[in-house]
């Protein structure tokens, strides 16, 4: 199972923002502040993979972006919704990037979506504080995060808990 993973108003509260390219919380709390839970939650669940469906993989670049989750969640994730290509130019010369592309342009719901057509996803799942945009079809998917809040809330906690026994016990079925 692949996880979507957004940083802000997720694993900590929506106030994040960069400051002479290192992120700051103006907010109450700390950067990461729920992501032990988080970590806690997939002990049982050993065959989540984690993408980074984050902002910050392309504001501070995927390695850098990984590198601020705890060591049990780094070694999950498998990639990110962002990669460097998606910024070069049109005639693909990729040390001219440009702030203007298809991904900066879509919702976070287009930017999961693209990903989980090309790599042909069956089993996912994605923690985010931004509905908008998502399809119907894919909205049971979605553990919505109170962007104050994030994966502190115990509703957000309580529903990722019933969409991985749910995802387990569909693999047990299939296998």
């Amino acid at each position: 199972m692949i996880l979507f993973l957004d940083f802000d108003g997720v694993l900590h509260p929506d106030e994040a923002y960069l400051v002479k390219g290192r992120p700051v919380l103006r907010a109450d709390g700390a950067l990461f502040m729920w992501a032990p839970p988080l970590a806690d939650a997939l002990k049982n669940y050993p065959a989540v993979q984690i993408v980074l469906s984050t902002s910050w993989a392309r504001d501070l670049r995927f390695a850098r972006a990984r590198s601020f989750l705890p060591p049990d969640l780094q070694q999950r994730v498998i990639g990110a919704t962002w990669h460097s290509r998606m910024a070069s130019n049109d005639d693909g010369d990729f040390r001219t990037r440009s702030r203007n592309t298809w991904w900066d342009q879509a919702t976070r719901y287009q930017q999961i979506r693209r990903y989980v057509d090309k790599a042909q996803l069956v089993n996912w799942i994605a923690i985010d504080d931004a509905p908008e945009g998502w399809a119907d079809a894919d909205r049971h998917r979605l553990i919505q995060t109170d962007p104050r809040q994030g994966l502190g809330a115990p509703a957000a906690m309580a529903r990722l808990q019933v969409l991985l026994e749910s995802a387990l016990r569909s693999t047990e079925n299939d296998g």
